[in-house]
C-alpha cells in the first residue's frame, strides 16, 4: 500500500517506507515488537543486495576511467556536501565521530532513486547524464574507503586496529580492480557460464550465496559488509552482469523495502519535531551544494545552461546509502538524536530530489524570461 500511494503521487517510495516504520515501531502507532529480530535480518540482507546491484552497474574499467576524468569535481562535491553536515554536528554539540557520520550523510546522493528519476523522465539519454553517473561513481569509490573507516571507529579500535582495517578494505579494492581487469571474464563464468546453464535460478542462488559469503567475511575481519558486497559486484561484468541484475532486482527491491522500513522502527516518532527545524535547515544547505557541484561538473563537460542545472537538481536526493551510514552509527549508540535526525533529513530529501528534478527546467526558463524582460526594460537597456 505505501509502496503504491509512492507510485501514485509520483515519487520515490523511500520516505513512506520510512513513515511506515515510524508508526509500527517502538512509540510508533501499532507496535509490532514480535516481527523485529526478522526484520532485522531482512534489512541486513538489504544492505547486501543494495551495494552488490550497485557494484553490477559498473565495470573496473568505467569506475577508473571515471576517477581519472572526474577526480576534482568528485572532492568538489564531497567535501562541499559533507560540511554541512559536519558544521550541524557541532553546532548541535554533538561527538567528533557524530559529525563524521552526519558528514558521510549529507555528502552521499542516493544512485536509486537518481536512477529511477531520470529514467522516469526520459533523461537517460541525456549530455548531462554520463556527468551525473560519474558523480555517482566517485562517491561509490568514496564510500568504500570511507565506511571501513566509520566502521573501525564505531567499533571503537585503536589507531593501529583501524589501520589494519583501512589497509585490508584497500587491498581488496585494489585486488578486486586487478582481478575485473585482467580476469573479469573468467571469473563471471566461474559464477555463471549461460552456455552451460542458463537457469537464472543458478545465477541468482551463486550470486547471493557469494556476496552473503563475502559479506560476512568482510564483517569478521572488520570491513563493512556493504563493501564486500560492493567488490563482488564490481567483480562480475558483461552479459552475467545483465542477468544478474535482472534476476536480483525485484529481491533487491523487497529486501531493500524491509531496511527503511527497519531503520523506521529503531525510530522514535515523538523525537521527529524536535530534530525537524535543524534537519530542514541542512536539508536546503544540502540542495543548495548538491545543484552547484552539478552545475559546475556539467560546466566543465561543456554542457548547455539547462543541463547544467538538470545535472545539479539530479544530485538532490540522499536515500539508502544516507540511512546505511546512519544506521551504522544508531546500532553503535554514539548519539541519541542521530537516528531521528537522519530519518527526517532523509525522509526531506527524498522527497525534495525528485521534486527539483521535476521542476527545474521551469522554475529555470521563467527566471531566465524574467531577466531578459527587467534587461529589455530597464534603462541601461536601450
Amino acid at each position: 500500500m505505501l509502496g503504491h500511494c509512492a507510485t501514485a503521487v509520483g515519487i520515490s517510495p523511500i520516505p513512506f517506507y520510512l513513515l511506515g516504520g515510524l508508526a509500527f515501531g517502538h512509540g510508533g502507532l501499532f507496535p509490532l515488537g514480535a516481527s523485529e529480530e526478522f526484520i532485522e535480518v531482512g534489512a541486513e540482507i538489504g544492505v547486501v543486495l543494495l551495494l552488490l546491484t550497485l557494484g553490477l552497474e559498473y565495470t573496473a574499467q568505467e569506475l577508473i576511467d571515471g576517477l581519472r576524468r572526474q577526480a576534482p569535481t568528485g572532492a568538489l562535491d564531497l567535501t562541499l556536501n559533507a560540511l554541512p553536515g559536519v558544521a550541524a554536528a557541532f553546532l548541535l554539540g554533538w561527538e567528533p565521530l557524530a559529525a563524521l557520520v552526519l558528514g558521510g550523510v549529507t555528502a552521499i546522493s542516493s544512485s536509486g532513486i537518481i536512477a529511477k528519476v531520470l529514467a522516469d523522465l526520459g533523461r537517460i539519454g541525456n549530455r548531462e547524464t554520463p556527468v551525473v553517473l560519474s558523480v555517482l561513481v566517485l562517491e561509490d569509490l568514496a564510500m568504500a574507503v570511507y565506511l571501513p573507516i566509520l566502521t573501525a571507529l564505531l567499533a571503537h579500535q585503536t589507531l593501529a586496529q583501524g589501520s589494519v582495517t583501512l589497509l585490508v578494505a584497500l587491498g581488496a579494492l585494489v585486488f578486486v580492480l586487478v582481478l575485473a581487469l585482467r580476469y573479469g571474464r573468467q571469473v563471471s563464468r566461474l559464477v555463471h557460464n549461460p552456455d552451460a546453464d542458463p537457469n537464472s535460478e543458478i545465477l541468482l542462488l551463486r550470486l547471493m550465496g557469494l556476496a552473503l559469503l563475502v559479506a560476512g567475511a568482510a564483517q569478521q575481519v572488520r570491513v563493512s559488509a556493504a563493501v564486500g558486497a560492493f567488490l563482488v559486484g564490481i567483480a562480475v561484468s558483461g552479459p552475467v552482469a545483465e542477468g544478474a541484475r535482472e534476476v536480483l532486482t525485484p529481491l533487491r527491491d523487497l529486501f531493500a523495502a524491509v531496511f527503511f522500513v527497519f531503520f523506521g522502527l529503531q525510530t522514535e516518532p515523538a523525537e521527529i519535531p524536535g530534530v525537524f527545524l535543524p534537519a530542514l535547515l541542512l536539508a536546503l544547505a544540502g540542495v543548495a551544494t548538491k545543484v552547484f557541484t552539478g552545475w559546475w561538473a556539467a560546466r566543465k563537460a561543456g554542457i548547455g545552461t539547462m543541463g547544467r542545472y538538470r545535472a545539479g537538481a539530479a544530485l538532490v536526493a540522499r536515500g539508502e546509502f544516507s540511512i546505511v551510514i546512519a544506521g551504522l552509527a544508531v546500532v553503535a549508540g554514539i548519539e541519541p538524536e542521530l537516528g531521528p535526525f537522519a530519518a527526517c533529513y532523509v525522509l526531506i530529501m527524498a522527497i525534495l530530489g525528485p521534486v527539483a528534478a521535476r521542476v527545474v527546467e521551469p522554475v529555470v526558463r521563467r527566471t531566465t524570461r524574467r531577466l531578459r524582460r527587467k534587461t529589455v526594460t530597464s534603462p541601461s537597456g536601450g
